[in-house]
C-alpha cells in the first residue's frame, strides 16, 4: 500500500468541509498521526454479505489516500479484518488476541449478530480447536474497546438478516453488548461517513449521537428534504424520468442521510438519480415488513 500518516491528514486537510474538521481537530489529528502508536483498529464481520467492506473500499480519491483500504491498513493500524490482512487462521486471531490483551483499541463490527443455536448459525473463527461463534467474539472484544463503530445496518440494527421470521435470531451489536455504539448506518453506508467518524475518534472528538446512535451531524436531515426531485409531479409507473416516487414506494420522507450532497462511487450516482426509490436503508426498522415497490 505505502501510504504514509502524512498523506492522510493531507487527505483530511483537504476534505475537511466534507469530513466536518475544525482547524483545532485537525490539529490534534496530526499530532495523533504522527505519533508511531497510531489507533489500533479491529474489525469483525458476522452476518452479512461483505457489503459494507465493499463500499468502504470503493472509496475513490485523486489525492492519497488512493482507497480506504490503504487508510485502514498503513495509517490506523489496522490488526484484523478478514478480507484485508494477508494473515489467516490461528496467526490472524493471535493479531487480534495480542490487541485484546493491549485494550483501548477501536472496535469495527460489520454484520448481524445471531443469537439462535447457541450462536452457530456464525462462526467468528477456529481457534485452538474450538468453534468461536460471532455472537462471543463480540462479547469479548467490546470489553476493552474504546469506542465500538457499527458499519452497515446490520451490526446497528439488524438490517436484512434481522428481517421477519428471522430464524437466526439476529441482534444487533448495542443490544448484545448493552454499550453504546456508533452506528454508521445504512446498506452499504457511504465510505465518506466511516471515514468521517474515524478522523474524528483519532481526533480526540466526541461525536453527538441521534437517538438512533447515528451521528447527528451526518443524519440530521430527511432525505426528502433535499432531493431534487420533491417538488416534482409525482410518478405513476417507473421509467419516467424527472418525477417525485414517493407514491411507488420511496422512503426518503421518512428516512434521514446525506444522500442528496453524497452520491456514491466517487460522486457519480445515488439511489434516486439511478431511477429508483429511496429504499429507507439508514433507517432502524430497515427493510421493515412492507415491500419496496408500493404504496405505503
Amino acid at each position: 500500500m505505502g501510504i504514509t500518516r502524512r498523506d492522510f491528514l493531507k487527505y483530511c486537510t483537504s476534505s475537511a468541509a466534507a469530513l466536518g474538521l475544525s482547524s483545532f481537530e485537525l490539529q490534534t489529528l496530526a499530532s495523533t498521526l504522527n505519533s508511531p502508536s497510531g489507533p489500533t483498529v479491529l474489525w469483525l464481520q458476522g452476518s452479512g454479505c461483505t457489503g459494507c467492506s465493499i463500499s468502504f473500499l470503493d472509496y475513490i480519491s485523486d489525492t492519497s489516500p488512493k482507497d480506504a483500504g490503504e487508510v485502514l491498513i498503513d495509517v490506523i493500524n489496522l490488526r484484523y479484518h478478514p478480507n484485508l490482512m494477508a494473515a489467516a487462521g490461528p496467526t490472524a486471531v493471535n493479531s487480534a488476541l495480542q490487541a485484546y490483551n493491549a485494550g483501548g483499541y477501536v472496535l469495527v463490527v460489520e454484520g448481524g449478530i445471531p443469537t439462535a443455536f447457541g450462536g452457530n448459525a456464525c462462526w467468528a473463527w477456529d481457534y485452538r480447536g474450538r468453534h468461536v461463534t460471532f455472537e462471543e467474539a463480540v462479547l469479548q472484544f467490546a470489553g476493552p474497546a474504546a469506542a465500538i463503530i457499527c458499519v452497515g445496518e446490520c451490526s446497528s440494527f439488524g438490517g436484512m438478516w434481522a428481517a421477519p421470521p428471522n430464524p437466526t435470531g439476529v441482534r444487533s451489536v448495542s443490544q448484545i453488548t448493552g454499550r453504546t455504539t456508533i452506528n454508521a448506518a445504512g446498506c452499504p453506508p457511504h465510505p465518506d461517513w466511516v471515514v468521517w467518524i474515524i478522523a474524528k475518534l483519532v481526533a480526540g472528538q466526541t461525536i453527538p449521537l441521534d437517538s438512533y446512535g447515528r451521528p447527528q451531524e451526518l443524519f440530521a436531515s430527511r432525505v426528502h428534504d433535499s432531493c431534487p426531485l420533491r417538488h416534482t409531479q409525482e410518478a405513476t409507473h417507473f421509467g419516467q424520468e424527472n418525477r417525485c416516487l414517493e407514491h411507488l414506494g420511496c422512503r426518503g420522507e421518512a428516512t434521514s442521510a446525506p444522500c442528496p450532497s453524497q452520491y456514491f462511487n466517487g460522486g457519480v450516482n445515488w439511489c434516486i438519480g439511478s431511477g429508483a426509490p429511496c429504499l429507507g436503508c439508514t433507517s432502524s426498522t430497515f427493510p421493515g415488513t412492507k415491500a419496496f415497490f408500493e404504496e405505503f
